[in-house]
């Protein structure tokens, strides 16, 4: 079991959604931790709130859709930190809409940023973590990396790439001391995009809540799990289904609602840009 008091961790998106929840898990069981982000503001509240632990906080403001920064953010945290122990890639963006809806530059900044950025964060982690023959490297994906959800066709993909590469290198460098986890949560309650549009998804697909996204990257951590699944409802079923059948997969998710609340999300975003 590994315990993560005392580890130094690197999180991205660190400065809203999900990021300083997961963030306060981690430094109330005794982590010194780096929040990365792009908004200082934001950063800057949630180490204020962190501050109570008594545990080291740095943040750093940085753009992941720029690749000159990406290196540079593992540099920052070492100089400062001198080790990182933990990398957890929970940047990304939740780019919506019917594909030829949304622009060529918005879609390539969804793959730099969900999943070039951490395949470049954990590339420039991992010498010094295989050097000290330990670490482990979390990647927040997404249960629509399993399920292929329409009106969200790239993040979808960027999802299902991240959960792809992470299972790849996890093999390749099994036996190195370095682990590595991928977290699939389902639709998350209370940030994201349910605060934006004010919606509730279907009692068929479940949702889940932020505290239990943190619980499981806490478990992946500590008991080396290597796929997480965090969801109320039978959306790892569902998984199953698309990829046993593909045709049945399709025929469930317009069942299940999946299509009509995907449908539904972008036509209220629509509203609220206007």
């Amino acid at each position: 079991m590994t315990t993560i008091n005392g580890k130094y961790i690197l999180l991205t998106g660190g400065s809203r959604g999900i990021g300083p929840i997961i963030a306060e898990v981690l430094v109330a069981r005794g982590a010194h931790i780096a929040l990365a982000a792009r908004s200082e503001e934001g950063l800057k509240a949630a180490a204020t709130n962190l501050s109570k632990f008594g545990t080291q906080t740095l943040i750093v403001p940085v753009d992941l859709s720029q690749t000159s920064q990406q290196q540079a953010l593992i540099e920052t945290v070492l100089n400062k930190f001198g080790r990182i122990d933990i990398l957890i890639n929970n940047a990304g963006l939740e780019t919506e809409g019917a594909y030829l809806d949304l622009s060529w530059e918005e879609i390539q900044k969804t793959v730099e940023v969900n999943l070039l950025a951490p395949m470049a964060l954990t590339y420039h982690v991992l010498p010094q973590m295989l050097e000290q023959k330990e670490g482990h490297i979390v990647n927040i994906a997404s249960v629509a990396a399993k399920i292929g959800a329409p009106y969200a066709a790239t993040y979808c993909g960027t999802k299902a790439g991240l959960s792809e590469w992470t299972r790849g290198l996890r093999l390749e460098l099994e036996g190195s001391g370095v682990h590595f986890s991928t977290i699939l949560p389902g639709y998350i309650t209370e940030v994201g995009m349910f605060a934006r549009f004010n919606l509730k998804s279907p009692v068929s697909l479940g949702s889940t809540t932020p505290k239990q996204v943190a619980r499981a990257v806490v478990k992946a951590i500590e008991k080396d799990k290597l796929e997480m699944f965090v969801n109320s409802s039978p959306a790892r079923l569902l998984s199953v289904a698309c990829e046993l059948s593909p045709s049945l997969g399709d025929w469930l998710k317009k069942v299940m609602g999946v299509v009509d609340f995907q449908r539904k999300k972008v036509e209220n975003g629509s509203k609220l840009s206007l």
